[in-house]
């Protein structure tokens, strides 16, 4: 299989200020896939401009006609499975069937606190991450779904007449823990990291492509212990997370090299951010089309 390269484009501009032409160039240039930030604020953008990602993503399936969409990640921390389930479905079939749900436990970031709780332990959100997506997983795929559960609960939700991708929506779970790795191979048609966060600040990429190859290891292992075949999920890389950071995107050698022992590791998909100036994800934007338009070809 070919690498494929996709683009998360961050919700921080408005439609007819130049959001909808982002998800068109994305669409013109060729992405297989175009993603964006499931959050309610984000770092660094808490203070400016923020869109929700359903109502984006759904103008986005409405102006675009090939160019996949989805998430990247969704998490529990603000959402329900039941509604989120509707939306899904509404957008699947706004979109012809063009939904990817990149979906992951989430973290203690503002979505955590936002809506006045307290945040969670990372055992609980492993819990709850646990419950939620074989539920969510449920709603998807059949007509009436109860549930009584720790923390979630479903009372004969209705979600006719499915979604347009049969038998649901594919699901990217974002996971490097072993359960996070057994919920992957469960349900999962994907698998996404962004590399070893302890490695960000001060590690090598020799370590992050090494602790990659770690993590590649243990979601062999799970698939193994459900019998499955790893090399069934497809293998997400979001990029500007390991030590190189956003540098790869300096220049189309430097996106090449840096993807290609990824690329060797059994990665089906790369991801970059689309430009935003003044910001870490700032980079040239004459350089992002050309990595868009020419690294695939160069890599294979």
């Amino acid at each position: 299989m070919s690498l494929r390269l996709s683009t998360v484009i961050l919700p921080v501009r408005r439609w007819h200020e130049g959001g909808r032409d982002q998800w068109l160039r994305a669409e013109r240039l060729g992405f297989h896939t175009a993603y964006t930030y499931d959050h309610l604020a984000w770092r660094s953008f808490r203070e400016g401009p923020w869109f929700g990602a359903v109502p984006t993503l759904t103008a986005a399936a409405a102006a675009t006609g090939r160019i996949r969409l989805g998430t990247l990640v969704t998490s529990p921390n603000f959402r329900h499975p039941v509604t989120l389930a509707k939306e899904l479905i509404s957008l699947d079939d706004v979109s012809g069937g063009r939904i990817t749900l990149g979906i992951g436990a989430g973290s203690n970031g503002f979505d955590a606190s936002t809506l006045g709780q307290e945040p969670w332990t990372p055992r609980e959100r492993a819990d709850r991450f646990g419950e939620f997506l074989p539920l969510l997983d449920r709603l998807l795929t059949e007509g009436a779904v109860s549930h009584d559960g720790r923390f979630y609960s479903a009372d004969g939700a209705r979600n006719i007449p499915g979604c347009v991708q049969r038998p649901r929506l594919p699901f990217a779970v974002a996971a490097t823990g072993p359960r996070g790795m057994r919920l992957t191979a469960a349900h999962g048609q994907a698998w996404v990291t962004t590399g070893d966060p302890k490695l960000y600040e001060e590690g090598t990429p020799e370590q992050s492509l090494e602790a990659v190859r770690g993590q590649l290891e243990k979601l062999g292992k799970a698939c193994a212990e459900l019998g499955r075949d790893v090399g069934g999920l497809d293998k997400v890389l979001l990029t500007g997370f390991t030590p190189e950071k956003n540098s790869v995107l300096d220049s189309l050698d430097a996106f090449v090299d840096f993807a290609g022992p990824y690329r060797e590791l059994g990665f089906t998909e790369i991801v970059v951010h689309a430009p935003i100036p003044d910001s870490d994800f700032a980079a040239d934007e004459a350089v992002f089309e050309k990595i868009a338009t020419e690294a695939a070809a160069q890599l294979g």
